[in-house]
Parts: structure tokens; C-alpha cells; sequence
């Protein structure tokens, strides 16, 4: 009888490790899913703001310096990624957001540039996209405070520290500057 009631806690302790590691695994993979989307609206918006640029050419310089700048620092995050050093690439592609953010701020100095159907449609998908970039980030971000919370937890805890090499990550939360943090907050409805 004792042997019976041993082998069902064995049975229940076993299944409790493999349902919680499986929970784990899952989670690191909707994580790392979750990055993969930053990195689509990432590309997403490098090729809007080539595509802006080449529209703008004729009516300012600023874009010269604008695709250089946003190229350069495209380079950095390309960099930082392939290296694994992810605050680089994010401080990088957080300077690429605050490029975008002033490329209102421009278009307001050239009015035919603003009268500029292929602007406009290119000016509002660097808004659309600086937007996506934000829920992506937000989304990765959440999924990293609920593995976090989950690895943390009492008995998850104990089997991380059992499967550290496949369980325990730390993985970096993607900052949202203070500008879109500020333009959340601050967002009415417009009637």
C-alpha cells in the first residue's frame, strides 16, 4: 500500500515538472515570437523611411542627413542584434523613433512637400508603423513580466534552477520612449 501511494506522488510530482516546463517553454516561445514581431515592424518601418526619403529628395536636404543618420543607426541595431547585445539595439532603434517623430516638424517647413499625395500616404505610414512598433513592444514586454512572474513562482522556481540552461532567461524589456509614452497618456478623441 505504501508502495502504491509512493508511486502515485512520483506519478503527480512527475507530471507537475513536465506540465510546469512545458508552460515554461511555451512562454519562452511566445516571448521570443513576440520579438520576431518588433523585428518585422522594425524592417517595416527602415524600408517606409527609404521609401519617404526618395519622395522628399527634391524638395530638401534634410533627408540626406536623415538617411544617413537613420542608416547608420540601422547598422548599429543590425549589429547589436548579431552580437546579442540588445540594450545597444535598443538605444539605437529608440533614436530611429525620435527621427520619425520629427518628421513632422519638417514637412510643416515645405508646404508643397505637405500637398504631396505620396508624402502624405508615406508620412502617415511611419506614424502607422511608429504605432505598431509600440504595441509590439508593449506586447514582448508583457509576455516577458508573465514569464518572468511564472519562472519566479515557488515550485517553477525549483525546476528552473533543475533545467537552467533550457528554462531560465533573461530576456531585456524594450523601452517605449517618453514621447509615446507621453502621447499615450495624454491621447483624447478626436470629434
Amino acid at each position: 500500500m505504501t508502495g502504491i501511494i509512493i508511486l502515485i506522488v512520483l506519478v503527480l510530482l512527475g507530471g507537475f515538472i513536465v506540465m510546469t516546463y512545458n508552460t515554461l517553454i511555451a512562454q519562452i516561445e511566445a516571448t521570443k515570437n513576440n520579438q520576431k514581431q518588433i523585428d518585422i515592424q522594425l524592417d517595416r518601418r527602415f524600408k517606409v523611411f527609404e521609401s519617404l526619403i526618395n519622395v522628399v529628395k527634391k524638395y530638401m536636404d534634410y533627408e540626406q542627413t536623415t538617411l544617413k543618420d537613420v542608416v547608420a543607426l540601422r547598422s548599429q541595431a543590425e549589429k547589436a542584434k548579431a552580437s546579442g547585445d540588445t540594450q545597444a539595439r535598443i538605444n539605437a532603434e529608440d533614436q530611429i523613433s525620435k527621427i520619425a517623430s520629427n518628421i513632422n516638424v519638417v514637412f510643416e517647413q515645405y508646404p508643397d512637400l505637405k500637398a504631396n499625395q505620396n508624402a502624405l500616404q508615406l508620412q502617415e505610414e511611419i506614424v502607422n508603423t511608429e504605432n505598431k512598433l509600440a504595441y509590439a513592444k508593449q506586447s514582448f514586454n508583457d509576455s516577458v513580466e508573465h514569464y518572468n512572474a511564472t519562472k519566479k513562482s515557488f515550485f517553477t522556481a525549483m525546476i528552473v534552477g533543475i533545467f537552467r540552461g533550457k528554462l531560465d532567461f533573461d530576456f531585456a524589456y524594450w523601452q517605449l520612449s517618453a514621447d509615446k509614452v507621453a502621447q499615450q497618456e495624454d491621447y483624447t478623441v478626436k470629434l
